[in-house]
């Protein structure tokens, strides 16, 4: 599959590189356009000049088909003259190809853009795609970091929102070292104001932020080295540090549903 890219801008800030599209090229194929990608995927790097200089978000060769994806944070008024425009100008190029044509729309506000012109003798449409009608289920289990960050964008089916964002700031931190988590999270906390999760976020970073083996109740537990300690430093890490339930078990290497009947022993006993 060939891909060109270029990047998208959100107010005057750079929120995703040409180098994250492309790395996040077939995660938005794959599991947002439900596109099957055959092994040669290449990518395109061109740039279409007439009067302008104008390059596509993504492009990209997949099989007996070119696929164009453009990723838009606003609504454009001229938006399917300008998709229309690159239509054109990729039939130039690759006219015994089939073109597939989307619009990846990320905005905060309801998407209101034409997606087909019907005058004269043009009968053309592109297939817009709102971002929060796909389920964040499949980003965030993606190996990409790249693509993980776009889950804030997407679905959340219902589920916590706190628990799903604590769910992938931990993907993007197994994901990437201390120096790249850092850029996914400025990403992340760009993106977050498009879903006014940015309390959400900022609750989750500073959870990950705590090393709970340098508690002292952690600490106080390990040194007991008994089931009730390690219970106990549970419970306190849920209530005082506001820590899932999660993150908890997996930290202190217990099982969930032994302290989950602890807990509730506990409350039954009135302690």
């Amino acid at each position: 599959m060939k891909i060109q890219q270029r990047g998208f801008v959100m107010g005057n800030k750079d929120v995703i590189s040409k180098e994250i599209l492309k790395k996040i090229a077939k995660d938005i194929a794959t599991h947002i356009l439900k596109i099957e990608i055959v092994d040669d995927m290449e990518l395109i790097d061109k740039e279409f000049t007439r009067v302008e200089k104008r390059d596509a978000d993504l492009l990209f060769k997949n099989g007996d088909e070119i696929v164009h994806i453009e990723v838009q944070n606003a609504n454009h008024n001229a938006m399917h003259l300008r998709m229309h425009r690159y239509y054109s100008d990729i039939l130039f190029e690759f006219e015994p190809y089939k073109i597939r044509q989307y619009m990846l729309y990320i905005g905060k506000y309801k998407c209101s853009m034409q997606s087909q012109i019907k005058r004269d003798k043009i009968d053309y449409a592109y297939d817009i795609i709102d971002i929060k009608d796909i389920s964040c289920e499949a980003l965030l289990n993606s190996n990409d970091a790249s693509a993980v960050v776009l889950a804030i964008l997407c679905d959340f089916e219902g589920k916590d929102k706190q628990e799903v964002v604590n769910t992938l700031l931990r993907r993007l931190k197994a994901l990437s070292d201390e120096s790249e988590y850092k850029n996914y999270l400025k990403m992340v906390n760009i993106l977050s104001t498009n879903r006014n999760l940015e309390d959400e976020v900022a609750k989750g970073a500073e959870m990950l932020s705590v090393d709970i083996e340098q508690t002292p109740f952690y600490k106080m537990a390990e040194k007991r080295g008994v089931q009730k300690g390690i219970f106990e430093t549970a419970i306190v890490m849920i209530k005082e540090f506001q820590i899932t339930i999660d993150d908890v078990v997996a930290k202190l290497n217990i099982k969930k549903e032994e302290l989950l009947e602890y807990m509730q022993s506990k409350e039954g006993r009135g302690k």
